[in-house]
C-alpha cells in the first residue's frame, strides 16, 4: 500500500498537469522571434546639422507652449482606430527607463540580499528549532488534501513566477555571460510565456487558500500574547490556536501582496485597458490631498504598473523566503504538515497547543497515556 506522501504526490501532479497543459501546447507550438541586434537610429538622424537647404524656425510663445504640451503627454484626437496615436511624445517613458534600470534594480537587489544574510545569520545564532519533547509517534491530522493541493499549486507557480521574473530584471547581468546569447534568448523567451500561463495558476491558487482559510486567519487575544513572546522566543511559551499571530502575518501578507501582484500583472497582459491606478490615487486625493495625479494616460498607467508589479514581487519574493526557512530549516517537523498532513503530537502541543486542546474535547486526538 502506498504512504499518504506518495499518493498525495501522484494526485498533485497529476493535477497540475492538467492546469499547465495548455501552456506545453503553446510553447511547443511557438517559435522564438529572431531579434535584430539593434535598432537604435544612426548617429547624424540626432545630431547632425541642418542643410543649407533647411530653415530654422525660431520658436514663438504659442509654439513654445503646444511644444510643452506634447512633451508632458497631452492626448489629441485621431481618427485612426488606435487612441494611442493620438500622444506624439511621452516624456515620462525616459523617466520610468532611468528608474528601472538605476534605483529599482539597485534596490531590490539590495534588498533581497539582505533578507538571506538575516536568515543566515539567524539559522547560524538560533539553530534549528526542534521538537523540546522528542516525537510521541502520535501522528494528528493538521491539513487535508485539497489545502495542500491549494498551497503547492500556489507555491510551485510563485517560484517559477520568481524565477522568470528575475530573470527579466537581472538575467542580462547574472545568466546571460554564462549561457550565452542564444541559450539565454530562448530561456528569456519561452519564460516570458510561462510567466504569463502560471499567473492565472497563482491566482486559482491564492483564491482557494483565502477561502479555506480565512475563517482561521482573523485575529484574537492569544496573538497579542504571542507577539509579545516572539512566538515563544522571549518569554517562554506562546499559546496558539490552528494559526498563529505569526502565520495569520504571513496569510494576509501573500493574499493582499498576492491581490497586488495580480491586479498589475492583469494590467500588464492586457494593457491599456485598465485605469486601476488613476482610481486608486482619485480614492487616496479624496481623503488625504497628497499631490497625487488623478488624470493618467494609458502609458502612463502601464509604466506604474510595471513598477509597482515588480516592487510588489521583490517584497513578496523576500517574505516568502522566511517562510521557506521557517518550514524547513528553521522548524523541526512544520514541512511534514504540508507535505503529509499530518504533524506529531508532539510539535503540536508546542506549537498549537490550544487547537490541540480543541480537538481533543471534540474527541478528534486522544492524548496518549503519559
Amino acid at each position: 500500500m502506498r504512504s499518504p506522501a506518495r499518493r498525495f504526490t501522484g494526485r498533485f501532479l497529476l493535477l497540475t498537469l492538467f492546469l499547465f497543459l495548455p501552456l506545453v501546447v503553446t510553447l511547443a507550438q511557438t517559435p522564438v522571434p529572431v531579434v535584430p541586434e539593434s535598432v537604435r537610429p544612426p548617429a547624424k538622424a540626432v545630431t547632425g546639422d541642418p542643410g543649407p537647404d533647411m530653415v530654422t524656425v525660431v520658436p514663438q510663445p504659442a509654439v513654445t507652449d503646444l511644444w510643452r504640451q506634447i512633451r508632458r503627454g497631452v492626448e489629441g484626437k485621431v481618427s485612426i482606430p488606435d487612441p494611442l496615436a493620438g500622444v506624439l511624445i511621452q516624456s515620462e517613458g525616459e523617466l520610468w527607463r532611468s528608474l528601472r534600470n538605476g534605483p529599482y534594480r539597485t534596490y531590490s537587489a539590495l534588498f533581497l540580499l539582505t533578507v538571506v544574510i538575516a536568515l543566515a545569520v539567524f539559522f547560524v545564532a538560533r539553530g534549528r528549532i526542534r521538537i523540546e519533547g522528542g516525537r510521541s509517534g502520535v501522528r494528528v491530522r493538521r491539513f487535508g488534501f485539497f489545502e495542500r493541493f491549494s498551497h503547492w499549486l500556489t507555491a510551485t507557480s510563485f517560484v517559477i513566477l520568481a524565477l522568470t521574473g528575475l530573470n527579466m530584471l537581472y538575467g542580462r547581468e547574472l545568466l546571460l555571460p554564462l549561457v550565452g546569447d542564444s541559450l539565454f534568448a530562448s530561456l528569456t523567451f519561452y519564460g516570458k510565456i510561462t510567466h504569463n500561463y502560471v499567473a492565472f495558476g497563482f491566482m486559482a491558487g491564492l483564491t482557494l487558500l483565502f477561502l479555506q482559510w480565512v475563517w482561521f486567519n482573523f485575529p484574537n487575544r492569544h496573538d497579542i500574547v504571542w507577539l509579545l513572546k516572539g512566538g515563544g522566543l522571549f518569554g517562554g511559551h506562546a499559546p496558539s490556536k490552528k494559526f498563529n499571530a505569526g502565520q495569520k502575518l504571513m496569510f494576509w501578507i501573500v493574499v493582499l501582496g498576492g491581490l497586488s501582484l495580480s491586479l498589475s500583472g492583469l494590467q500588464l497582459l492586457f494593457p491599456y485597458q485598465f485605469h486601476v491606478f488613476q482610481g486608486v490615487f482619485r480614492f487616496l486625493e479624496s481623503w488625504l490631498a497628497l499631490g497625487l495625479p488623478t488624470e493618467l494616460t494609458v502609458l502612463q498607467e502601464q509604466q506604474l504598473a510595471a513598477i509597482w508589479h515588480g516592487l510588489s514581487g521583490v517584497v513578496m519574493i523576500g517574505v516568502i523566503l522566511g517562510h521557506i526557512y521557517i518550514g524547513t530549516l528553521g522548524l523541526e517537523g512544520a514541512v511534514e504538515a504540508m507535505w503529509e498532513g499530518e504533524v506529531d503530537l508532539n510539535w503540536a502541543r508546542e506549537h498549537h497547543d490550544l487547537w490541540v486542546e480543541e480537538l481533543t474535547r471534540k474527541g478528534i486526538v486522544r492524548q496518549p497515556a503519559e
